[in-house]
């Protein structure tokens, strides 16, 4: 494993794309984290001016709620993009400059090529959880005023959902960058079905014109992000009759880990049929 990550790792130290990107990701995961609060006030500011009864303003960075509300921020489709962008590039790169055949001429086999990839997908799910846990703490410290070891353990949990969340996102996108191999395709392609095709797939199968059925539960991409569904905000459960997530379900982390599973499956055995 270690020689695997020294050898990608050695790859991207001097790839500027890659450190672009990636600098964007997590500028825009701190500003995700931080501005969540604003956000949600500016939505209740706007449905005040609706309401005979205005709803206060709400905060959501106390503990123990915070680690729930800002998994569900930090893991919005368009913040998770990023990585899932770099992985795209990374993998289609070494088709598009045959990089991947210099590896296997040099003693690298194809399974060891695919493990590489993945290696580097969880160092950076890794890597990414850990600050996000650690900014997570501390703007939970900050906005506590009773800070209790229980309240900060309570939810805890979600930092797991996070992890999942993100790491199983990559998986999805490293699955079209090898199906692909071209960086524009897998990235279109990829976007095409994350942000348009299956939303749409979505709430067409959840129509009274189609049978009852729960079908779009299932949906790849939506099972990613059913992980953390919704934060913790009263409001929606008061006024939309929402029943709020008091914590990570397995059962729904097990779903977008079958289907990573699946996909990586598919991958190794593609790569051993197909030629390089």
């Amino acid at each position: 494993m270690i020689k695997l990550l020294k050898i990608e790792l050695k790859k991207i130290r001097t790839y500027k794309i890659f450190w672009i990107l990636a600098g964007l990701y997590f500028i825009f995961l701190v500003l995700g984290i931080l501005m969540a609060e604003f956000m949600i006030n500016n939505m209740v500011d706007n449905m005040n001016k609706h309401l005979p009864i205005p709803a206060p303003h709400m905060n959501i960075y106390f503990f123990p709620e915070v680690w729930q509300n800002m998994a569900f921020f930090a893991t919005i489709r368009y913040v998770l993009i990023f990585p899932a962008i770099i992985i795209m590039i990374l993998i289609t790169n070494e088709f598009t400059f045959k990089t991947i055949r210099q590896n296997v001429v040099n003693g690298l086999s194809k399974s060891e090529f695919i493990l590489s990839k993945l290696y580097i997908i969880l160092l950076i799910s890794v890597i990414t959880t850990v600050f996000f846990a650690l900014s997570t703490f501390i703007i939970g410290i900050a906005h506590t005023s009773e800070v209790t070891w229980g309240m900060i353990f309570d939810k805890i949990s979600f930092v797991i959902g996070f992890f999942i969340t993100i790491l199983t996102f990559q998986i999805y996108a490293f699955f079209f960058g090898f199906m692909c191999r071209n960086t524009g395709l897998a990235i279109a392609l990829f976007t095409l079905y994350t942000f348009i095709i299956e939303p749409i797939l979505y709430y067409f199968l959840k129509s009274p014109l189609v049978f009852k059925n729960g079908i779009s539960t299932y949906l790849p991409v939506n099972a990613v992000f059913r992980v953390t569904e919704y934060p913790t905000i009263p409001v929606l459960k008061k006024m939309m009759g929402l029943n709020l997530q008091e914590s990570i379900s397995w059962g729904g982390c097990a779903l977008p880990l079958l289907y990573s599973a699946i996909m990586i499956g598919i991958v190794f055995w593609t790569l051993k049929k197909r030629d390089l």
